[in-house]
């Protein structure tokens, strides 16, 4: 009888594990949120992007309007009526379709959620009318949800530069001003528990003027810290009873992510908001595609962020 070698690396293999255990996977179970990727482009370079956006990164370029249409029509034949859209970077305000890719999802009769530093981009005149014109058009509808590398000035441009936190608090007290849903998106320190992350968003969300209940999760989004020498336990199919945890909760089980890879001809679909550059998880060109096969567990990310981290892009 042949002996079974087992993979020598972890998340080397996407059926065992290197302990020749077998492989948790995430079947799908419909459509909760479809995201945008309008590119990998960014005003800024945080030290930690996850996909490390900048001003020069154009790996995954602009989405256009007629990227996004495909998809649309494809969740309007489901008939299973109105979804949450996603539309993330890099940083969107800076695709040229932007404005018109969010009024088309909100015209179709979807969500709208989408992703900003809520920087320069955002406060250009021509974003500003848009966005107020939306606004008065289609209202909580659209939420906008600022994301901020910590609820401190100092932490948040040792990541983002010197000056960030500030522009983005002139960004937040401007969109509070107009009205517009806004939610945040924050990392938690390693060092901080959540109750006083909470809190402290929550002072800061108070003294911007922003409508924001910081104890709700939907409207405060707390993410881990990622950090990439962890060395994360790979996730097998008996951790779900270990660890108390439903696939079903899973980002992919509900979610996947539209790109554009830089050169290529259309669209594609990935597995999740996280993993771009890793091409087995880009999982077709229709969401059709893209959803026929459950999804592997085989990243350090999908342990740390999201089985263990309890991370989601979506509310």
């Amino acid at each position: 009888m042949p002996h079974t070698v087992f993979p020598r690396e972890k998340f080397a293999d996407p059926h065992i594990t290197a302990k020749g255990e077998a492989r948790a996977s995430v079947d799908w179970r419909g459509l909760k949120t479809l995201w945008l990727n309008t590119g990998t482009l960014c005003n800024i370079e945080c030290a930690n992007c996850y996909i490390l956006s900048s001003p020069t990164n154009d790996r995954l370029v602009y989405l256009k309007l007629s990227d996004v249409t495909p998809f649309l029509d494809e969740i309007d034949s489901l008939g299973e009526g109105p979804k949450e859209i996603g539309i993330t970077g890099g940083e969107p305000f800076m695709c040229p379709d932007i404005l018109q890719i969010m009024e088309t999802i909100l015209q179709r009769g979807h969500h709208l959620l989408l992703l900003t530093n809520a920087m320069r981009p955002m406060m250009r005149p021509r974003i500003q009318r848009g966005l107020q014109d939306i606004h008065a058009r289609f209202g909580d509808r659209m939420t906008l949800r600022i994301s901020l590398d910590s609820h401190d000035s100092a932490q948040h441009d040792a990541e983002r530069g010197d000056g960030a936190f500030a522009e983005a608090s002139k960004g937040l007290a401007w969109l509070a001003g107009q009205g517009i849903q806004v939610a945040l998106a924050g990392r938690q320190s390693l060092h901080e528990n959540e109750a006083d992350a909470r809190a402290a968003y929550g002072e800061l969300a108070k003294r911007l003027g922003l409508r924001l209940d910081s104890s709700d999760a939907s409207q405060l989004v707390l993410f881990p810290e990622m950090v990439a020498r962890d060395d994360p336990p790979e996730i097998t199919t008996a951790c779900w009873q270990i660890l108390g945890k439903d696939p079903a909760d899973i980002m992919c089980a509900s979610q996947r992510m539209v790109i554009r890879r830089k050169g290529a001809v259309q669209a594609t679909v990935a597995a999740c908001t996280l993993l771009v550059d890793d091409p087995t998880f880009e999982l077709g060109v229709t969401l059709a595609e893209a959803t026929a096969a459950p999804v592997k567990l085989n990243h350090a990310w999908c342990a740390s962020f999201c089985v263990l981290g309890g991370g989601s892009c979506s509310a």
